[in-house]
């Protein structure tokens, strides 16, 4: 795949908010093995009054001469040359160049040029032997080794041959590199060379992250102005899972103008993940001025507005973005969407969102009770015991599932006029609500429910069964004197119930007694005090 040239407007970049480091965090980059971000700042910088365009027409060559495009890496190659023929850079690239097809002779001509511009620079010297490296390790490994030694020679405590001995062996022996990066960073007297910590940091990274992070905020003290050790830190905290850090390490690093618009998308997650809605959803907004289409930020300011509880925006920015051609929906983007609509009252709509989400991913069985809760406020309650049901049917329920599935057959029951399905939905319920009950007997919304499955099931009429569910209700209330003042709903039904019982079976002195305990809870129902007066 050829490598391109990448343009890229900086958010929030202005000429007086320049970092210092300017070109030079392309070259950071490039020697932490990121050509992206090199080209990418490289491309942006190279007119820059600061840049050393020698330099920079260097690093944009080798990254054209590793995407295979030799004559666009001559040409970059032959413009730092012109910019200034005494760096040697240039020449080593164009030995690279010959070295490439096979020109060993030609390019050792160039490399003596070279290091005839640069007596005795352990750098150059080193990027010779990188470059015999890249061009053929094996077939050039004598000459990769007398190059390093050589450079070695020149300046003992150069920290670039022992990094580049670090990259040959970073793949075979962690532990070995991870000593060589480490000695290069105690040889950076003049933090020269970041891509040491960057290196060291990623090769331990899945060994011991905090290390790996200390190493990294050790680099950051020494370069502040670095975008490299800046977005590294960040990265690495959020690999790390430590999401704060993360997002307080990329709020700082995108102040800096050599920063990239995906580590701004990332900070929006960020933000989100923190709870810190408002500001995640005006920074998506933001980027969506740059970049209408971008999926992601559509995504984030919807889900922004449902975290904000703002349902009519969510539900007007989802549907810009499950209009959105590129795809690539998830359960949670129609899950949240449903959300939205319960919000402005759309639970018809919200079902089907939720019976989306069950398709992309029924491995989430927890998606059956949030279908289940939207098919209940719309008034569907058989389609809604039978969600909550299969969420049972999984396994991964407690007490409370159970009773929640007990209270959905309750509601079936009640409201379908079909005799059938109504005694499957009473029978259904009285067998969950009775595994309930006999876990939580002393509850008495548990009992009222059971004793409501036993009224339906006796046609709605008064029998035995239903006095004694009723009166359970009452006794389990008068254990709690409390009970009285907080659970006087429930004390009135049961009551009326056994009031009720009371007066098929011609007791009037209990119906009396039931009536009058509910005229307690109730003193201004003036027509149950004439009934219970015109009793006497």
């Amino acid at each position: 795949m050829k490598f391109k040239i990448l343009s890229l407007a900086f958010l929030g970049a202005t000429l007086g908010l320049q970092a210092q480091q300017g070109y030079y965090d392309g070259v950071e980059y490039f020697r932490a093995d990121q050509p992206e971000e090199a080209g990418i700042i490289l491309s942006k910088t190279i007119n820059d009054p600061g840049t050393d365009k020698a330099e920079a027409y260097y690093y944009l060559g080798q990254l054209q001469l590793q995407a295979g495009n030799i004559a666009e890496a001559k040409k970059n190659f032959e413009a730092g040359m012109a910019a200034n023929s005494s760096n040697g850079y240039n020449y080593v690239g164009l030995g690279a160049l010959e070295l490439k097809q096979g020109n060993k002779s030609a390019a050792e001509s160039h490399f003596k040029e070279a290091k005839s511009l640069a007596k005795k620079d352990a750098d150059l010297i080193t990027e010779i032997a990188r470059t015999y490296y890249n061009a053929d390790p094996v077939g050039y490994a004598k000459e990769i080794e007398k190059t390093i030694a050589e450079a070695k020679k020149a300046n003992k405590q150069s920290p670039a041959p022992y990094i580049l001995e670090a990259d040959m062996i970073a793949g075979e022996d962690v532990g070995k590199a991870a000593q060589l990066y480490d000695m290069a960073q105690m040889f950076d007297a003049d933090n020269s060379h970041p891509e040491a910590y960057v290196k060291y940091a990623r090769a331990y990274f899945p060994v011991n992250p905090t290390f790996s992070i200390n190493k990294l905020k050790e680099l950051l003290d020494k370069n502040p102005d670095s975008a490299l050790a800046q977005r590294e830190l960040a990265e690495k905290y959020y690999a790390n899972d430590q999401l704060t850090m993360a997002a307080d390490q990329y709020g700082k690093y995108i102040q800096n103008p050599n920063h990239f618009a995906k580590d701004e998308q990332r900070y929006v997650g960020l933000l989100y993940f923190g709870k810190k809605y408002q500001e995640s959803y005006d920074l998506a907004r933001k980027l969506l001025s740059e970049d209408p289409t971008n999926i992601y930020m559509q995504r984030m300011q919807f889900l922004n507005k449902v975290a904000l509880e703002q349902y009519p925006e969510a539900v007007a920015h989802a549907e810009v973005f499950f209009a959105n051609p590129k795809g690539g929906f998830v359960a949670n983007d129609y899950t949240n969407y449903a959300a939205a609509l319960q919000g402005v009252g759309q639970d018809s709509l919200a079902i089907a969102q939720y019976e989306k989400a069950i398709e992309l991913a029924p491995e989430k069985v927890d998606l059956y009770k949030d279908l289940s809760a939207a098919y209940s406020n719309a008034k569907k309650y058989n389609e809604a015991a039978d969600a909550l049901q299969k969420f049972v049917d999984n396994g991964d329920y407690n007490t409370n599932d159970l009773y929640m599935l007990a209270r959905r057959y309750q509601n079936a029951a009640m409201s379908d006029t079909v005799p059938e399905t109504k005694n499957n939905s009473i029978n259904k319920g009285l067998e969950v609500i009775n595994v309930v009950f006999e876990r939580v007997p002393d509850n008495a919304r548990i009992a009222q429910t059971r004793a409501i499955l036993v009224f339906l099931q006796n046609n709605n009429e008064d029998n035995d069964a239903v006095f004694e569910a009723f009166k359970q209700v009452v006794d389990i209330l008068d254990q709690n004197p409390e009970n009285a003042k907080t659970q006087q709903s429930i004390y009135t039904q049961a009551l009326n119930r056994l009031g009720n019982h009371a007066l098929i079976n011609d007791d009037k002195e209990a119906a009396k007694m039931y009536f009058g305990r509910m005229l307690e809870f109730n003193p201004d129902n003036e027509a149950l005090r004439e009934y219970l007066e015109n009793m006497k």
